[in-house]
């Protein structure tokens, strides 16, 4: 629970610390449980070294195969300006994304042989030495006066005083994983903490263990999309005229629904509208969701379609009905008029073939319709890759929301009582709720991240496509289920 002490061993003072700095330049470091530490270091090199040899931060792995979590500090703006930082970024760096080259902190970490990755000294930054002996030297920056904690993913998170914010980011590490960047960026890699690509080979001859690919993960190298997969841009893309535009034959369009059916005469005399939510929804979609893993997909025409095999399917679903299902041998007639169409996003019916993934298509079969893709993309390695992600997930949004006085099984009129303002009884526990919801949100969306940036062009590649988790067709299997 979040009140309660830090556990022991070598990470005795848990995931993170906030530090701020008084009147006279003296840095504190406020932990989770309540924990409190001065904090010697007068620059920002020597705060790393201290981090990693006295600070006793950091948390286990989450998994046997994967890494430990690197620690995090958390920067006020008096702890920024103590150690040289400027307190906010100017127009031109908060464009750039982190400090110039030239700034003098940036410059004191290489005399001291410390490297940045590639975002350099931005909001969220990563301090490192290359790993000796196969220990990491590695410790996290996050800095909420360089906007580190967005509003819309952390709410009111970079107001609160720095025991209250230590307390918050303490639940959400605990619970979901040390954020190393924003609830999106956390959620992917959160995945890949919970399914490590590699694992320890076993002794060869002169006992010596090897790093090898570890079955049930997506591998250590990016696996290229079908084309229908492809977003528009891709370099997989490049022979197609330009302006083109591809139509549901050519491209996957498996999103969440934008659709609304008219009222009727009798429903706009009404004074009232209940709207109801499924919680982690999209989460729920992941769960035992059959995804492809770290093969490329393969083509085949005229397939028997297969329901237990993921992939891309171009079918022709115009003919499906959605007011007529069979149920058992029977057919039953239901209200067309007020329900969408399962087969698109604007719940409009389809007019020819498309393209759908493997759990759209298997919803036709389940309504009793026969199917006859033309093609498709199939993965024939494949397996249930987010389950335990969504189970972490899941398992930190109910033990949070319980602490909020909303338990799992309660009556509707105690689920209402209980709804009633229930962020307000623990602003800081409210945060954690919306941040996990985003990183789930957030995760998903990032299985298909888009080019960013004014100097990208249609057909060149971006950075996301050379991850490993950058997955289109994972991002596509867990809509349609949803």
């Amino acid at each position: 629970p979040a009140n309660t002490p830090a556990p022991g061993g070598v990470y005795a003072h848990g995931p993170l610390l906030v530090l701020d700095a008084d009147a006279d330049r003296q840095v504190t470091g406020y932990g989770v449980g309540g924990l409190i530490l001065d904090v010697p270091a007068k620059s920002l090199p020597a705060l790393v070294e201290w981090t990693l040899a006295e600070a006793r931060l950091g948390a286990e792995r989450l998994h046997g195969s994967g890494k430990d979590a690197d620690p995090l500090l958390v920067l006020t703006e008096a702890a920024c300006e103590r150690y040289g930082l400027p307190g906010s970024l100017s127009e031109s760096e908060r464009l750039a994304g982190r400090l110039t080259e030239g700034h003098k902190v940036v410059k004191q970490l290489q005399r001291a042989e410390w490297q940045l990755t590639k975002r350099g000294l931005g909001p969220w930054a990563r301090i490192y030495r290359p790993a000796q002996g196969g220990r990491r030297q590695c410790v996290q920056l996050c800095i909420p006066s360089w906007r580190a904690l967005d509003g819309r993913a952390w709410g009111h998170a970079a107001q609160l005083e720095p025991a209250e914010l230590a307390r918050m980011l303490g639940v959400y590490a605990q619970r979901v994983m040390t954020p190393v960047g924003s609830p999106a960026v956390t959620g992917l890699q959160l995945m890949t903490a919970l399914n490590p690509p590699t694992r320890a080979s076993e002794p060869d001859a002169d006992g010596r263990r090897h790093s090898e690919h570890r079955p049930g993960s997506l591998g250590t190298q990016p696996v290229e999309p079908a084309p229908c997969e492809a977003p528009d841009g891709h370099p997989v893309l490049a022979g197609l005229p330009r302006f083109h535009v591809r139509g549901p034959d050519e491209k996957l369009f498996e999103e969440a629904y934008d659709w609304a059916r008219d009222l009727t005469d009798a429903e706009c005399m009404k004074g009232y509208l209940v709207g109801l939510d499924v919680n982690l929804a999209f989460a729920a979609g992941a769960n035992s969701a059959v995804v492809g893993l770290a093969s490329p997909p393969v083509h085949v025409t005229r397939p028997a379609f297969d329901a237990s095999l993921p992939g891309s399917w171009l079918v022709d679903l115009s003919h499906v009905d959605p007011s007529r299902v069979k149920v058992g041998k029977q057919w039953r007639d239901l209200d067309g008029d007020l329900l969408p169409s399962p087969f698109t996003p604007t719940g409009q019916r389809p007019e020819g073939p498309a393209w759908y993934a493997t759990p759209t298509v298997a919803y036709a079969v389940e309504l009793g319709y026969d199917v006859a893709p033309v093609e498709a993309w199939v993965r024939r390695e494949h397996g249930r890759f987010l389950d335990g992600w969504y189970k972490r997930l899941r398992d930190a949004y109910v033990a949070t929301m319980a602490e909020l006085g909303v338990g799992e099984k309660l009556s509707p009129q105690e689920f209402l009582e209980a709804m009633d303002g229930y962020k307000s009884r623990d602003p800081e526990l409210g945060i954690v709720v919306d941040a996990v919801k985003m990183t789930v949100k957030g995760g998903i969306g990032k299985l298909r991240e888009k080019a960013r940036g004014g100097g990208w062009k249609p057909g060149q590649a971006w950075p996301a496509l050379a991850r490993p988790t950058w997955r289109p067709d994972i991002r596509a299997t867990v809509i349609s289920r949803a």
